[in-house]
């Protein structure tokens, strides 16, 4: 090169002020600063796909490609996929245990069938883990190397700046380093801002040695400006993107470019460095807000669920000597249950020590409730001898024709099976059939030794059929609450007349209760008003019948009370796995809430029926 054109080359070069790697230092803060907010705030980035729907093989099947994608890009999908996973395996082993119940079996003695999927799903996790922890290695050591290769730099761009050579021939060579500088990736964020420093610093002094001509600084500042303008007007626009995850992350981008942009002119440096800082801090702050409202979420369910693991571990369970106690503190404690299940994650630090603690007082208590059923087993089975005796008793009496006296040890094996105390549901529907059928035959051969039976039954039958006509007959529409009393009238008259042909009996019934229907239809009395008024007429006639009719009857109306609770519990229960936000979800709950309703009226007629039932006996 000439004298000449070094020259020239030296005057189309221009200083770099000292301003300009300030203004690198402060992108640096600001990166840093932004880049301060919490990880774990970062990591809740909302998931698009409602894994709610799909089947543990399935959540698998996504797992294991998801174990082969990038981690960076999949750990929050691995997070949600692993929480309905075991939401899911939960849900089966309820639904395992209450079918073990329902067939009969103890709940304490239940045992939940090994989950072998689950196997599967901590291999692929602990996969996902290794790859991970590899991943975060092979970065850090990158960083390491990194840091090397640009300490390396340093040292050369230092070598150039004290060299005693004329450092306008070494201009190609330190844009060199500057250009393999920017080829080079990330170093640990302990000495990048110190790395920035020490390189702007190189930067000036080389330029500050060089006479740089105001033409080629011009349109080097010209070109630097005008992409550091379409930068500031993309930050802009970042205001006006919803999903503030993704701003956040733009906006780094942005930055890491600006970094590698080189100076502008100094009447331009801090207008433009003040607008792409304006943008950077509407999109900062923007993102501080959204994580700072998760976090008062977050810290406003660990003060909820602290008070909620409180409560259950101030439960005062000690006391409770009975069934229906621990059944009622069981539905306690499932409510409590299903409360804490509504509730949403608390800060990370604390979420699983605050599961644990719910998770030990829940134990606590279902342990105390095996105790006290196993030390129960021994009572159940005294009570079982005690009513397999009374069934012993009852049919070694069946056959007998000491009409007076056996029925008289009947009625008494009867009144003594009501003081005997429960066993085991699976036993009890079976015992007691045992015994009312050896009940039920001797006094079935009772009532055909009366030999004056089947004349009586026919003069009931003419006198039935007379009370018919007269219900038929009766004027409804004079007087609405006479009328009413004068069919109850009827009806309590038929309930007096005995025992018809039973070959008649269905047919006679029909009649009868067409009858009076129609004649409560005209007075609009409710369904529920007549089936109590035809129930109390029954009783009459199961009255006759002896205490062992009634005791039948009571007891098949005690079992039918019981399905209908626990039909309402489960309705109740399954109501509030629904989402009314959807129509289709709005219209089962509607559906549940009409059957519920149905289920406690009918409760209620059955409630009646017993109190009747309990008065004649």
């Amino acid at each position: 090169m000439s004298s000449l054109e070094l020259n020239k080359e030296i005057e189309n070069l221009a200083e770099v002020p000292v301003t300009e790697a300030i203004d690198a230092n402060l992108n640096t803060e600001v990166t840093e600063e932004v880049q301060s907010v919490e990880p774990e705030a970062t990591e809740e980035v909302n998931n698009k796909t409602d894994y709610s729907q799909l089947s543990k093989t399935e959540l698998i099947e996504i797992l294991k490609g998801l174990v082969t994608a990038e981690v960076e890009n999949v750990k929050d999908e691995v997070e949600t996929i692993k929480q309905h996973f075991y939401k899911k395996q939960k849900s089966e082993f309820d639904e395992q245990k209450k079918l073990f119940v329902d067939n009969g079996g103890e709940e304490a003695e239940y045992v939940h069938v090994k989950d072998e999927s689950e196997n599967e799903l901590k291999a692929l996790l602990n996969e996902y883990k290794t790859k991970k922890a590899a991943i975060f290695a092979k970065m850090e050591q990158e960083k390491e190397q990194n840091l090397i290769q640009k300490q390396h730099i340093l040292e050369q761009m230092k070598n150039l700046v004290e060299s005693n050579d004329d450092v306008s021939g070494h201009i190609g060579d330190f844009k060199s380093l500057q250009q393999k500088w920017k080829t080079i990736g990330n170093v640990p964020i302990t000495v990048a801002t110190t790395l920035w420093k020490q390189y702007n610093t190189y930067q000036e002094k080389f330029w500050d040695l060089i006479k740089i001509n105001n033409e080629f600084r011009e349109y080097d500042f010209k070109k630097n400006l005008e992409a550091k303008v379409l930068i500031c007007e993309a930050a802009e626009r970042l205001a006006e993107v919803n999903d503030v995850i993704s701003a956040f992350q733009q906006l780094q981008k942005f930055h890491a470019e600006w970094h590698e942009l080189g100076p502008v002119s100094r009447e331009n440096r801090e207008i433009i460095w003040n607008r792409f800082k304006e943008a950077s801090s509407l999109i900062n702050k923007k993102h501080q807000s959204h994580f700072d409202s998760i976090r008062e979420l977050e810290d406003n369910n660990q003060q909820a669920k602290t008070e909620l693991c409180e409560k259950i571990e101030a439960f005062d369970y000690k006391t409770l000597a009975t069934y229906k106690a621990w059944d009622e503190a069981t539905q306690t404690v499932l409510n409590w249950q299903e409360e804490w299940r509504t509730m949403g994650f608390a800060p990370r630090k604390v979420n699983q020590q605050l599961f644990e603690r719910y998770r030990s007082a829940c134990d606590a208590f279902f342990m105390a409730k095996n105790e006290f059923y196993k030390a129960s087993k021994g009572v159940l089975n005294q009570n079982l001898d005690k009513k397999k005796s009374l069934c012993e008793q009852a049919e070694a009496l069946k056959d007998s024709t000491e009409w007076k006296e056996t029925t008289d040890k009947l009625i008494q094996l009867q009144k003594e099976w009501k003081t005997v105390g429960p066993i085991s549901k699976k036993l009890s529907d079976d015992l007691w059939k045992r015994f009312i059928a050896a009940c039920d035959y001797f006094f079935e051969q009772k009532n055909k030794n009366s030999s004056s039976l089947k004349n009586v039954e026919g003069d009931n039958l003419l006198k039935k059929k007379e009370l018919i006509q007269k219900i038929v007959d009766l004027n409804v529409t004079t007087n609405s609450t006479d009328a009413l009393a004068s069919l109850r009238a009827l009806m309590a008259e038929w309930g007096t007349i005995g025992h018809v042909p039973f070959k008649e009996k269905d047919k006679l019934y029909k009649e009868y209760r067409a009858a009076v229907d129609k004649q409560f239809e005209v007075l609009n009395v409710d369904a529920s008003t007549r089936r109590l008024d035809t129930f109390k007429n029954n009783l009459k006639d199961m009255s006759t019948k002896g205490e062992n009719k009634l005791y039948g009857e009571r007891q098949k109306m005690v079992r039918a009370y019981e399905h209908l609770k626990s039909e309402i519990a489960t309705y109740e229960n399954n109501i509030g796995f629904f989402s009314s936000a959807s129509k289709k979800g709005g219209g089962l709950i509607k559906e549940m809430e009409r059957k519920i309703e149905a289920l406690k009226d009918e409760s209620k007629l059955i409630e009646e029926k017993i109190k009747l039932i309990d008065q004649s006996i």
